[in-house]
Order: structure tokens, then C-alpha cells, then sequence
């Protein structure tokens, strides 16, 4: 998709510059590798409480968002101090994936250092605040989980650099990750700017991951070089090099038990159609000192004080099951454009709906629809759903 069908800036909400829906003003908070701390955690409880709707919600990019607020300085104030808003030039921008069980489970490097000095170097170059909104860094520790979720630039344990989806073929060790990656990120605003366009995705630029490849050889010279594969592949969850580590990217990150490296036992748990109340919010941050929130609406307890069966009786999935797969927008009556209350029809179909991933949709748009298969289900203007394709009366 060429630069040129772009007629508007990219409006992604943040923060500073909320977006305003049906429920009043959304803002969304971004967290480099979904790492959020105890204290953080317990002050988004009480914004929640105080400022919104009363939860917080977890959107497909690993990041969260408060929904029924007003316009005021309070929000900013209150995660400024719990160390959620570093920037306020480059807060839109903080888009950063990390493999959720890096340097706990798995994989092939651990990435966790490399999203919190990515996060940094980002705030540091003043040009890179122009980025879009929407524009997606990624780190994978070599399992293919967040390198599978569209980001516009990727390094992939051992050491390959993707753009917008396609191997380069230029070896990158994980010492230069951040310095490629952060001058990927110029060469694409670069190449943007020489287009006269305004793309907000490295996918809509022409030859977009040839011309950011060409630009990084020029600028390091020696300090890449070629795969042995050389020029460039498409990257998809079974082509990874190293997908055998994962049969699918999410699989890693599904509530339930995760058996440590180190001999210990993480947790990963949910919360329903990915919202979390104030009392979960606290209670998470009793669990120990940080969490890691995924692209798909579970989070990662890296030593968990509680027992499953307390996070079960505060309301979290604590296991794999219908209630685990079930996603849903924000549909009536906080979204205007929504059709439905499909949260509250999804909840209700829980245990009628196909098995595996589901999202239910409020309109045509999709918000919030995870990467990857899944069933399919949209509101209709005259009520029931159209799920994968097929009008129905009703969900499940």
C-alpha cells in the first residue's frame, strides 16, 4: 500500500492527547515489554477507581487503557509519578513488544534488558518522536511469539532484523539491537519524508524493507552483514527459523502454570475479555514486584506469592479454556459505533462459543481483533452476529 492513501496524520490516542468515546475520553498507556511494577499497578488501580470507569483494560499490543475519564491534568500527574510516562514528547511512540517470557522460559536470548535500553534510546532521539502512533517495535527471543505480531521492525534471536514482516537478511547481534533498530526507525521516517507521503506503517512505504536495509548498510557499512540466505524472505509463525520452539506464538503466554529456567514456576493468568477491576489491580501487585502484560490480554506473574486459587476467586482465568480465548471491543454503549453490547453477549456465550480463539466485534472495524486464526464474529445492523462469514441470531 503506497505512503500516498494516507490524507491524515495518525490520531492513536495516549495519554496527553486521549480519544474521546461514547463513555467519555480513553487513554492509553504504554508499557516498552509490557513490564509494569507493584507501584504502578496500584496507582492505575486508583485512577481507575477515580478517574474512569473503574477498570483497566488490556489491549492487543500489550498495552492498557483507561476508559470513562475526563479531561484532566490528575491522569498525567498520578503515572508521571508512578514512572509511566517518562516522555511526554515521545509517549505516543513507546510501542515496544518483548517475548512476555524472555529470560523466564524459553527462547533463545533474553530481550528483557534490550526493550527497557530500546525504551530509552527511543526517548533520547528528539526525531523519532514524529513516528506514528501506530508504529510497532519488536523484540523476540528467537521463539517467534511477538515477531508475529505485525510490528514494523523486529530483531529475532540470534540476530535477524525484520521490516514490515520480511527477513532482511542482515545479521544483527543482540550488542547493536537497540542502535539498528532505533536507526531503522530514522531511516523509515526518512524515506517517508523523501516520498511525500505520511505513512504510518513501514509495510505502505514502496519497497519499504529493501530501502530501510539499503539504508542500514550504508550507515554501519561492515558492521552488518548478509545471512547466509541472503536478500529477503516473508516471516510467518511456521517460517521462523526457529518456530519449533513454539507450535504457536501464544501458546507460550496461555493462563496456567510455566515451569522457570531457574527451577521456580511463573503463572500466567487472564482477566475476562481483558479487562481488570481495581481490587485485581491491587491484588496483582501483591503477587510480587512487576508483571508482564502480553499481546494477548494474559499477564505473566514471573513468582507469583498467591496461590492460582486465589487469583481464581478474585475472578482471573488461571487455566487454559473458553473463558481464556474470548476477546471482545469496547461495543455498547461505550463505543457509538458499536451495533451490539458485545461484552455483554460474549460473556453470556462463553460456554457456547466455538473452541479456541474468538473475537467479537461491535461493527466492521474489528478493534482490537487479535493477529492470527481466530473465529471471526461481528454485529449485525439488525441484530444476531455474522461469525466467520455466517449470519446467526445470536453468539455461540
Amino acid at each position: 500500500m503506497p505512503a500516498a492513501v494516507r490524507s491524515r496524520a495518525d490520531a492513536c490516542p495516549g495519554v496527553f492527547a486521549p480519544h474521546d468515546a461514547a463513555d467519555g475520553a480513553l487513554a492509553r498507556i504504554r508499557l516498552p515489554g509490557g513490564v509494569i511494577d507493584a507501584k504502578a499497578l496500584r496507582v492505575l488501580a486508583g485512577c481507575a477507581e477515580e478517574l474512569g470507569d473503574g477498570r483497566v483494560h488490556l489491549t492487543s499490543r500489550g498495552n492498557l487503557q483507561l476508559r470513562g475519564l475526563s479531561r484532566s491534568p490528575a491522569l498525567a500527574a498520578r503515572l508521571t509519578d508512578a514512572g509511566l510516562l517518562p516522555s511526554a514528547t515521545h509517549e505516543r511512540v513507546r510501542n515496544v513488544l518483548a517475548s512476555p517470557l524472555s529470560g523466564i522460559a524459553g527462547g533463545l536470548a533474553d530481550v528483557r534488558g534490550l526493550a527497557a535500553t530500546l525504551d530509552r534510546g527511543l526517548c533520547a532521539r528528539p526525531e523519532l518522536a514524529e513516528l506514528p502512533g501506530r508504529f510497532l517495535f519488536a523484540l523476540d527471543d528467537g521463539r517467534g511469539d511477538v515477531a508475529a505480531e505485525d510490528p514494523d521492525l523486529c530483531w529475532r534471536a540470534p540476530g535477524a532484523l525484520l521490516v514490515a514482516g520480511m527477513d532482511t537478511g542482515l545479521v544483527v547481534t543482540a550488542a547493536d539491537a537497540v542502535a539498528v533498530l532505533l536507526d531503522a526507525a530514522e531511516a523509515f521516517l526518512a524515506l517517508r519524508a523523501a516520498d511525500g507521503g505520511t505513512a504510518w506503517r513501514a509495510a505502505e512505504l514502496a519497497e519499504g524493507p529493501a530501502r530501510i536495509a539499503a539504508a542500514l548498510v550504508y550507515a554501519h557499512g561492515a558492521g552488518l552483514r548478509p545471512s547466509q540466505h541472503g536478500g529477503f524472505a516473508a516471516v510467518g509463525v511456521q517460517q521462523s527459523h526457529h518456530a519449533a520452539l513454539t507450535d504457536t506464538p501464544a501458546a507460550a503466554a496461555r493462563p496456567g502454570p510455566v515451569p522457570r529456567a531457574d527451577g521456580g514456576t511463573a503463572l500466567v493468568v487472564a482477566p475476562l475479555l481483558g479487562e481488570l477491576t481495581a481490587d485485581q489491580l491491587r491484588l496483582l501487585a501483591d503477587t510480587g514486584p512487576t508483571a508482564v502484560v502480553t499481546p494477548w490480554r494474559t499477564l505473566v506473574l514471573p513468582a507469583s506469592r498467591l496461590a492460582a486459587t486465589e487469583l481464581a476467586a478474585a475472578g482471573l482465568v488461571v487455566a487454559p479454556g473458553p473463558a481464556a480465548d474470548v476477546s471482545a471491543c469496547a461495543g455498547r454503549p461505550g463505543c457509538a459505533k458499536a451495533l451490539a453490547d458485545v461484552r455483554a453477549d460474549a460473556l453470556a456465550a462463553i460456554g457456547r462459543l466455538p473452541a479456541g480463539r474468538v473475537h467479537v466485534s461491535g461493527c466492521a472495524r474489528r478493534c482490537g481483533a487479535p493477529r492470527g486464526r481466530h473465529v471471526d464474529a461481528v454485529a449485525l445492523v439488525d441484530g444476531g452476529y455474522l461469525i466467520d462469514g455466517i449470519a446467526r441470531a445470536e453468539l455461540g
